[in-house]
């Protein structure tokens, strides 16, 4: 087992690729530093490849054992291990044997290895992708041009090009030269720009693609109301008959390319109008021909809004010059509400005025409340009592 496992560290540089120093290691356990390295190393090979959580960590060899062992067997475990003797049990007797640390040299080894492979092929897979769409595009443009067919392969892409070249210049040299018209881009463009503008057009697609799915499910729920009333209910299968094969015709994903920038014309660069007649003609339907009658006018301007009416208590009445004086202070200070009418009366003001401010606390508006009025009637009357007390005390 040390042999292969010795054979299967193809990259590792360390001191373990000796075997009898593998195998003294091994003895050694998580007491020797060459052992513990080798598992770091073949951790951080192993984690950024299948993105795990779990890690093991670096440490001196004989310190700290029991977090590394705790970091192993989180680690093993998050890779399901298929050694039971490395991932149950109690963990400080794990890896003291010589073939369980075998075991998990060869366990992270063989990983390593398979990881690479797929991911190797994964690429490779990508790759040949590429390169079928470019091969399925150069065969389009064959076909357009009249150009025989050749086996799909990359060696024959740029013989391909070359006689599509040749082909386009000779269909050009026989039409006048407006007919195709001047290149809306005047500037070529190196690698550099390419990539940059490849990577903005990725942003604008994801971009118009969510745009393009909300108007899909806007179309789905419009569409889906319209059954809802009693006589389209008995035609729902009519209606999916007409609206699905149309409706699956729709995709979310835009095809706008660079091939299209690089193609675009300086015709493009015109603004034609969405109500000018060639537009018209591939939005025009017979909905469009329903007149609406004329629809009540539900206002809602700002400029027709009345303005908010004055904020004051609906029992009082508006009063000028700042209102009949305070409602604090003792009864020598003149602040009460019954002082007031007193001290006021006193100082000249005419009994016409006193009886109708009276009046506006009793009638003053009609949205006065039950306890509103209670309130105002007790205060007066407390005023009338007091005045009668200052009476008789005065003619004592």
């Amino acid at each position: 087992m040390s042999e292969e496992t010795a054979n299967s560290n193809n990259e590792y540089k360390g001191p373990l690729l000796d075997e009898d120093a593998l195998n003294k290691a091994a003895e050694s356990g998580l007491a020797s530093q060459d052992f513990c390295d080798l598992c770091v190393w073949l951790s951080s090979q192993i984690q950024p490849l299948c993105d795990l959580e779990e890690s093991i960590s670096s440490t001196a060899g004989g310190e700290d054992v029991e977090s590394l062992q705790l970091e192993m067997s989180g680690f093993l475990k998050e890779l399901a291990c298929p050694y039971s003797s490395l991932v149950s049990g109690e963990i400080k007797e794990r890896l003291k044997k010589k073939e369980d640390c075998l075991k998990v040299l060869l366990f992270l080894s063989t990983e390593l290895q398979a990881l690479q492979i797929l991911k190797l092929k994964e690429r490779k897979s990508s790759h040949l992708t590429k390169n079928n769409d470019i091969h399925q595009e150069i065969q389009m443009i064959c076909d357009v041009l009249g150009l025989p067919k050749s086996s799909p392969s990359s060696s024959d892409i740029p013989v391909l090009l070359s006689n599509i070249e040749s082909k386009v210049k000779d269909i050009l040299s026989k039409i006048p030269n407006t007919y195709v018209g001047k290149s809306l881009l005047k500037t070529p463009l190196n690698s550099d720009q390419m990539g940059r503008l490849e990577k903005i057009n990725e942003i604008l697609l994801s971009e118009y693609e969510c745009r393009r799915r909300m108007l899909m499910k806007r179309l789905d729920v419009t569409v889906q109301s319209f059954g809802w009333s009693d006589r389209a209910k008995v035609k729902t299968d009519d209606i999916a008959r007409i609206y699905q094969p149309k409706r699956y015709g729709l995709s979310p994903k835009s095809t706008i390319s660079l091939a299209h920038l690089l193609a675009a014309r300086e015709d493009l660069s015109k603004i034609i109008r969405t109500s000018s007649g060639s537009s018209r003609e591939k939005t025009i339907c017979s909905i469009n021909k329903v007149l609406m009658g004329r629809v009540p006018d539900r206002g809602g301007r700002p400029t027709e809004i009345d303005p908010p009416p004055p904020e004051m208590p609906p029992w009082q009445k508006r009063q000028d010059g700042g209102g009949r004086g305070g409602r604090g202070g003792g009864r020598g200070g003149g602040g009460g509400w019954g002082e007031g009418v007193v001290v006021e009366e006193e100082e000249g003001v005419e009994v016409g005025e006193e009886e109708e401010e009276e009046e506006g606390v009793f009638k003053g508006g009609e949205e006065a409340t039950v306890g509103e009025v209670g309130m105002a009637s007790h205060m007066v009357e407390g005023e009338g009592e007091e005045a009668t007390g200052d009476t008789d005390t005065t003619k004592c």
